[in-house]
C-alpha cells in the first residue's frame, strides 16, 4: 500500500504528461461530489486533456473521482511527482525539477499538418512544460496564477512597482499546457477556421511562450482583455517604460518576424544571463 503524501503543495502546481497535480483549494468544485471530496483534500489530481478531476488525496486517503482510477494514463507519474515534494527535505524548488518531454506533441502537431518547417518558418522554438511552476497571486478572474519561480516573483514585484505610481496591472493568463493550446485550435476549428488562420492569432501547440510558465497576458481594470486598445492605457505607457527593469520584454511587437499578429498585452520574462 503507498504511503499517502502529507505535504499540501499550498504555492505549487505539479506538472506531468498527463496529470496535474494541484492544491485542493486552488480549485473550484463542480458539484456536490467534488465539494465533499475537495474539502479535506490538500491535492488534486486533474487530467490535462479535459480539465476533470480523477482523485482527490488526503492525508488519510485517495477519494477517486472518476470510475476505474488505476487504470488511468499517467497516473503513476503523478504518484512519482508527489513523492518527490514529500523527500524533499530542504525545500521544493520548482525551477530544479526541470521539464517536461516532448515527443508525445510530435503525432498532435502532424494531426494539425504541422511539422518541423513551420517552426523554421515561424522562427518560434518548440516549448517544454516545467515540471513544477510557483503561484503567483490569481488573475483577472480570480483563477490561480502559475509561473514560475522566477517569473511569478519579477511579476508580483512589478505589480506592486505599478501599483505604487497608480498604475493597476492585471494578469489575464499566464502558464498554459499543450493540451490547454491545442483546445483552443480544436474549438476554432470546429467554428470553421483554417489552421492557417488560427496561427495568426495563437501559436502551434508546443511553440507557445505561455507552456513555459514565463509568458503573461496582462491587462489592466475596465480594459477588455487582449485587445489591441491596451496600448492607449497607462498601463501599457508604463510596461513600455519599465516593464524591462523587471527582466519582461513585450514578445510580438508590430512587423515582428513570427507572423503573429501585434499583441500589446503580452510579456514575456526572460531574465539577464
Amino acid at each position: 500500500m503507498r504511503r499517502l503524501p502529507t505535504r499540501p503543495l499550498k504555492t505549487l502546481l505539479l506538472n506531468t504528461a498527463q496529470i496535474e497535480l494541484w492544491p485542493a483549494d486552488g480549485l473550484r468544485a463542480r458539484g456536490n461530489a467534488d465539494a465533499r471530496a475537495l474539502a479535506g483534500a490538500h491535492t488534486v489530481l486533474r487530467r490535462k486533456q479535459d480539465g476533470r478531476y480523477l482523485a482527490a488525496v488526503s492525508a488519510h486517503a485517495v477519494h477517486p473521482l472518476v470510475p476505474g482510477l488505476i487504470r488511468e494514463p499517467g497516473l503513476d507519474d503523478a504518484w512519482d511527482a508527489l513523492d518527490r515534494l514529500e523527500g524533499a527535505t530542504r525545500g521544493f524548488d520548482a525551477d530544479a525539477q526541470g521539464t517536461l518531454p516532448l515527443h508525445a506533441l510530435q503525432e498532435r502537431l502532424h494531426a494539425l499538418g504541422l511539422d518541423d518547417r513551420y517552426g523554421e518558418r515561424s522562427g518560434l522554438a518548440l516549448v517544454a512544460e516545467p515540471a513544477a511552476l510557483a503561484f503567483a497571486g490569481r488573475d483577472r478572474y480570480r483563477r490561480p496564477l502559475w509561473l514560475t519561480t522566477a517569473a511569478a516573483r519579477a511579476w508580483l514585484t512589478m505589480q506592486r512597482a505599478a501599483y505604487g505610481e497608480g498604475i493597476v496591472l492585471d494578469a489575464i493568463s499566464g502558464y498554459r499546457s499543450h493540451d490547454y493550446q491545442l483546445g483552443i485550435f480544436n474549438r476554432k476549428l470546429a467554428r470553421g477556421q483554417t489552421v492557417e488562420e488560427i496561427l495568426t492569432v495563437n501559436a502551434a501547440p508546443g511553440y507557445s511562450e505561455h507552456h513555459g510558465g514565463c509568458a503573461l497576458d496582462i491587462g489592466t481594470p475596465g480594459e477588455p482583455p487582449a485587445e489591441t486598445s491596451f496600448e492607449n492605457t497607462p498601463a501599457f505607457a508604463w510596461l513600455t517604460r519599465y516593464a524591462g527593469d523587471f527582466g519582461f520584454a513585450m514578445s510580438y511587437p508590430r512587423d515582428n518576424p513570427h507572423g503573429i499578429v501585434y499583441e500589446p498585452w503580452h510579456w514575456c520574462h526572460r531574465p539577464a544571463a
